[in-house]
């Protein structure tokens, strides 16, 4: 991944839910495009930075020790609304909550909302896979690190 779209992990309960945080910035290059004069954050970024939150909380609670280590890859958006804009200055705060789990898959839905005004929600349902490369999981842990900065106790990222 390139770009993150999830600045802080705020809040962490393995297996049920996760709460997370992206303020919209006009050094984001995105919103000098859309739109030049009345900007936000596209739609697509904000279901993106959804998954980004629900694929960390998937991962801290699908990984074992002793186990393959699986990778949380997002195959499907249902029922995404867009409610209210999101711009420069906004802090959009997002919860993914897990709705269901099969063996190799999860359902999550999210909600963000700025200053609890709803800005949009789904559904996303994500395969979780054993992905046998040491780099993604090197990253993988090198982003859970920054997003949870503060958390006590630490925690241990698969």
């Amino acid at each position: 991944m390139r770009y993150y779209l999830i600045d802080k992990v705020t809040q962490l309960t393995v297996g049920q839910s996760a709460t997370g945080v992206k303020c919209a910035t006009l050094t984001d290059e995105i919103l000098h495009d859309h739109f030049p004069d009345y900007p936000m954050l596209p739609g697509a970024l904000i279901v993106e930075a959804a998954a980004q939150l629900s694929g960390f909380l998937l991962e801290m609670t699908f990984n074992r020790p002793g186990e393959p280590l699986v990778r949380a890859l997002l195959v499907q958006i249902q029922r995404a609304k867009f409610h209210e804009p999101v711009g420069p200055g906004d802090r959009m705060e997002i919860v993914a909550t897990i709705e269901g789990t099969r063996e190799a898959s999860a359902q999550v839905r999210f909600d963000a909302a700025v200053e609890g005004k709803p800005a949009a929600n789904g559904t996303l349902t994500f395969v979780l896979r054993a992905i046998d490369s040491p780099r993604v999981h090197e990253q993988r842990r090198y982003v859970y690190a920054l997003w949870t900065r503060g958390f006590t106790p630490p925690l241990e990222f698969p």
